[in-house]
């Protein structure tokens, strides 16, 4: 139920994202808005983005799916605290590429106020979540082996060997 929620906030994030941008780059960015370098450029960054978005999901989730399950769980569920490989730098290496996503759709749409103001907004929201839904569940799933991880680990690290592990594949 918490990830299907998940899935739907995703969708009205990007849907209201896209449809918001749209409508501010006809006042905001009339010149930006029709042309087609503009739209071009920022498809491909888009594209770029995407696949970095993928690629660090894919990472993360093989990563919890390999060590965070102990017996028959539904997918994308933990009932083990992953504490290895890129969760070793960092406790939420999933949600650093996750902050990504709206602005890859931002550039796939073209929409410099999408860019520009709603997908900032969008990545602050999902860190609020972090602080105010990921973490304190975590808390209550994993008691006081979280709370020492939480010591010992960043939210994030974008250092290169942080960013290595991130990008680095995990085989099934």
């Amino acid at each position: 139920m918490k990830t299907a929620m998940r899935m739907i906030v995703w969708m009205v994030m990007l849907a209201g994202g896209i449809w918001g941008g749209l409508l501010l780059d006809r006042q905001w960015f009339p010149k930006l808005y029709n042309n087609l370098w503009v739209h071009l450029t920022g498809f491909i960054i888009g594209l770029i983005l995407l696949k970095m978005v993928i690629t660090i999901s894919r990472n993360t989730g093989r990563t919890l799916a390999k060590y965070g399950r102990e017996g028959t769980l539904p997918r994308m569920e933990t009932n083990r605290l992953v504490t290895s490989g890129i969760y070793q730098h960092m406790r939420h290496p999933m949600h650093l590429g996750l902050l990504f996503f709206p602005f890859a759709f931002a550039f796939l749409a073209g929409s410099p106020s999408f860019v520009l103001v709603i997908a900032p907004a969008e990545a602050v929201f999902m860190l609020l979540m972090i602080k105010w839904v990921e973490e304190p569940e975590a808390l209550r799933k994993f008691g006081e082996i979280y709370r020492h991880y939480m010591k010992q680990t960043p939210w994030f690290c974008v250092k290169k060997e942080c960013l290595k592990a991130l990008f680095q594949k995990v085989k099934k």
